[in-house]
């Protein structure tokens, strides 16, 4: 079960936005309305060579991949909240406890993609 649910956050968090960044970038519309962070790094986007935006799109992926696994982390309680472990967060799935799993987990599953590529 663990692993399911590990493979579906990689699925949701990473691969679907992964794709919608990419589809963002390609294909917005910079007008009068838009954000003005955002046109800054749809003009950034919009300088590099298609090389460099592959680059770029691994970074952004790698964020991902960092940020969910450090959320597993303090999940699972391998990576402390505070300074004095006052808080210990737990996570059940379907009631059952994970037991400190799912980062490790987690990265693995992506070290497999990973060489599987």
């Amino acid at each position: 079960m663990n692993e399911a649910f590990v493979k579906s956050l990689h699925e949701l968090i990473v691969k679907e936005n992964l794709e919608s960044y990419k589809d963002l970038y390609e294909t917005a519309v910079v007008d009068a309305k838009t954000d003005p962070f955002y046109k800054e790094a749809l003009n950034l986007y919009n300088s590099l060579p298609s090389e460099k935006r592959e680059t770029l799109m691994k970074i952004i992926e790698q964020t991902m991949v960092d940020t969910v696994s450090s959320m597993l982390g303090i999940i699972d309680g391998s990576i402390p909240v505070d300074d004095d472990d006052s808080v210990e967060p737990r996570l059940l799935l379907n009631s059952i406890d994970t037991e400190g799993e799912l980062q490790d987990l987690f990265l693995e599953f992506v070290e497999e993609l990973e060489d599987s590529n």
